[in-house]
């Protein structure tokens, strides 16, 4: 298995990047996550995850390991596939994944294009003790806010122009701080002095 790739960016778009590494340019699949932190970069080292099927193989680059750790998860759900897992991962934030995954939110994963109701159920019931396993008891005991009330900020945020990853890390550190959150203004107001 081909562990990471380092080397200079030589194209890049939100879903592939081409990194050249001893000479060879590698066409390496990311997600919109990924994107948005290697956007400003020349130079990246991102791990990897080498897929090999009959017709072709596929190289996935992430930006850090719990990213790659839910791919490899995912794509071990039955129906689900690299470009499906990869969809995942541009769509929800890898602490949303988390979260809809051990709070068993399937309307998480029906806002994902091409993920309905059953494949989202699917992706719960095979993967809780896996990801309850990698998050340790931290992940298994902490409170969090109401992800209707979450995920209202975040669409509110998003309306006002700010980028989706600052405002994801934003609303995941004030959820941190403050896990008996019960309203979406004071969420917001929150977010906005966090990203200001």
């Amino acid at each position: 298995m081909i562990h990471h790739i380092n080397g200079l960016i030589t194209f890049k778009t939100p879903t592939y990047v081409v990194v050249e590494a001893g000479g060879l340019g590698y066409k390496v699949n990311i997600s919109l996550n990924t994107y948005a932190r290697i956007e400003s970069l020349e130079h990246v080292k991102l791990l990897t995850y080498f897929h090999v099927k009959e017709d072709g193989h596929s190289l996935f680059g992430f930006s850090d390991e719990q990213e790659r750790t839910l791919f490899t998860h995912l794509i071990s759900v039955s129906g689900i596939g690299p470009a499906t897992a990869q969809l995942v991962l541009s769509s929800l934030s890898t602490d949303e994944i988390r979260s809809a995954i051990l709070s068993e939110d399937d309307r998480q994963f029906n806002r994902v294009k091409g993920i309905g109701p059953k494949t989202a159920k699917r992706i719960i019931l095979e993967l809780k003790d896996k990801v309850q396993k990698d998050a340790g008891e931290d992940w298994a005991q902490s409170p969090s806010a109401d992800n209707t009330i979450r995920q209202e900020a975040l669409s509110a945020l998003l309306a006002l122009g700010f980028s989706r990853i600052p405002i994801q890390k934003a609303l995941n550190q004030i959820i941190k701080e403050h896990p008996d959150m019960n309203s979406v203004e004071k969420l917001i107001k929150m977010a906005l002095q966090h990203l200001s």
